[in-house]
């Protein structure tokens, strides 16, 4: 991986960890970190080595949202510059949204605005107890625009009514209630909670996890009928496939399919 100077990237025992790196300002972001955070997620995607990626923040914090240093010139953009800003700020939440491998954000510290948008992007989520988290948007006249459509899908409309309206602090607890994030734990206990989810999603074809995430974004915009025949093509495709094949002859002889230790031969 190359260096970059917003951002950090360490590829090892199949896991992909990309650390927003400016703890000086709390991982605020901008359009060089949405650029090199772009980048990295294209070449985590095709790096057939990368089967699960976790983002977190360096330092005491995970991401404070905008820079407001960015936000300053952006202020006196022009309508299409703007829209030009916002949209790749779009592009980068659906970057890690439909990445074909699991996301896993380890919220070590705040999680504010556009931060807690990257957490809404990411499959799963576990949290330090002591992360607070907010749609603080409203507080500054404007709003969680480019975010809402992860967060609403996450947590639902009624709770996004509440947390965008208010732009109020929220506890890791209470967010864990929503639905934002899926474990909260003792700040010293996050890597140990991430290392335990890791394990499991390294136990699964790291093909078909892909296609289980295409079908979470598919199938909820679906009728039934549309979705009968299109979830009986992938059933039947995975069913014939290499991965398909392995996991199922693997399950009757009793043993570890191929891919869940590549490192050595299977049992």
């Amino acid at each position: 991986m190359q260096d970059y100077t917003t951002i950090r990237c360490d590829v090892g025992d199949r896991v992909g960890r990309i650390l927003l790196n400016r703890p000086e300002i709390h991982n605020a972001f901008n359009d060089v970190m949405i650029t090199e955070l772009l980048e990295v997620l294209s070449r985590l995607a095709s790096d057939e080595d990368v089967r699960v990626v976790v983002l977190t923040g360096s330092g005491k914090s995970f991401c404070a949202g905008a820079d407001l240093h960015w936000m300053k010139a952006v202020k006196d953009y022009s309508y299409d510059e703007n829209v030009a800003d916002a949209l790749e700020l779009s592009k980068l939440l659906y970057a890690i949204y439909s990445l074909p491998k699991p996301t896993i954000a380890r919220v070590n510290g705040a999680a504010i605005g556009g931060g807690t948008g990257f957490v809404s992007t990411c499959d799963m989520a576990i949290a330090a107890e002591t992360a607070k988290f907010s749609f603080s948007e409203v507080k500054i006249g404007v709003v969680p625009a480019c975010i809402s459509p992860y967060v609403v899908r996450k947590v639902g409309e009624g709770t996004c009514r509440e947390f965008f309206l208010t732009g109020k602090r929220l506890t890791a607890a209470e967010v864990e209630q929503a639905g934002l994030v899926n474990r909260v734990v003792p700040v010293e206990q996050l890597d140990a909670a991430v290392d335990d989810l890791i394990k499991e999603l390294l136990s699964s074809g790291p093909h078909a996890l892909g296609v289980c995430k295409d079908l979470l974004e598919n199938v909820p915009s679906m009728s039934l009928e549309d979705a009968q025949l299109y979830t009986a093509k992938i059933l039947a495709t995975l069913r014939m496939g290499d991965e398909g094949q392995e996991g199922m002859s693997a399950y009757f002889d009793k043993r570890k399919p191929q891919w869940a230790s590549p490192q050595q031969p299977a049992d």
